[in-house]
């Protein structure tokens, strides 16, 4: 009897359990369409300022922006994306993986956006530029404006001599992948074709100039928006697995609950027909 107890508190306490994680992922799915949304109406903007960018770019011969010149890389800049919270299955062990690859050997410094990227860096000792953005959750695009003036800033002086950008590209519901994206010096794409001539005011330099910062904050933004789709279907995923998860232990928990009483009710019959048969005699 104190078997089949335990067996019941068991099922009971796995029954909140799932409670919780289906609730979560009922958030986590609301949550997700909502980030979705934003993924596909950033993605627009950002590709306009790019072509923008490169047609500027490719269509003057004596273009010398600061932006796009190369130099000896002698120290980088990366801003990371992660989550506030945990519960969202492999999608920060994933980012951290890779961060740890990619920077093997490295001098580099970062800007973490997001509660565990803190985290994860400061364990690291790793040098941080700033602390201002804690939680992807609370970033805005004025945020996203400063990291861009921030970066700019950085490299016009040489503090850095190339920065790059870390988050999770989402795919689907089921593929999250984390990358990184080279944000300076700009490298613009080669057009096809012969090269539009065209005339800037006051000159290509300033108006490149004029809008490189708008660009990196709208890459900014994009990338929190693809990483805040990305936790949330991660999460989705876990609490979804977590839930059947439950689901199966509660059905093999009532399945020996039921053979135990079975077999303890078998029991009290037999001892009972002994009881009654010794009796008789």
């Amino acid at each position: 009897m104190a078997s089949m107890k335990n067996i019941k508190l068991r099922i009971k306490s796995i029954e909140n359990t799932m409670q919780i994680t289906r609730a979560m992922k009922l958030v986590a799915s609301s949550r997700l369409r909502k980030a979705q949304a934003r993924v596909l109406e950033t993605r627009p903007y950002t590709s306009l300022l790019k072509d923008s960018l490169d047609e500027i770019a490719n269509s003057n011969s004596d273009f010398s922006s600061v932006y796009v010149k190369k130099r000896e890389v002698k120290k980088k800049l990366y801003i990371v994306f992660a989550g506030d919270r945990g519960l969202a299955g492999g999608y920060n062990a994933n980012m951290f993986r890779m961060i740890e690859s990619v920077t093997k050997n490295e001098n580099a410094a970062f800007l973490p956006v997001g509660k565990k990227a803190l985290e994860f860096l400061k364990k690291r000792d790793a040098e941080i530029l700033s602390e201002s953005f804690p939680l992807v959750g609370e970033v805005s695009v004025s945020d996203c404006y400063e990291m861009s003036r921030i970066i700019c800033k950085g490299f016009k002086n040489k503090d850095f001599d190339e920065i790059h950008i870390a988050g999770t590209r989402f795919e689907s519901v089921l593929s999250q992948v984390p990358f990184t994206l080279q944000l300076l010096p700009f490298t613009p794409d080669e057009t096809e074709g012969p090269r539009k001539v065209a005339t800037y005011d006051p000159n290509p330099d300033d108006v490149f100039n004029a809008i490189i910062p708008e660009y990196l904050a709208g890459i900014i933004y994009g990338v929190m928006c693809e990483s805040a789709a990305s936790e949330q279907g991660a999460r989705r995923m876990a609490m979804e697995n977590a839930t059947n998860n439950a689901s199966d232990m509660i059905g093999t928990l009532s399945l020996t609950y039921n053979r135990a009483r079975q077999s303890a009710i078998t029991q009290e019959i037999t001892e009972i027909v002994a009881g009654a048969g010794g009796g008789e005699e």
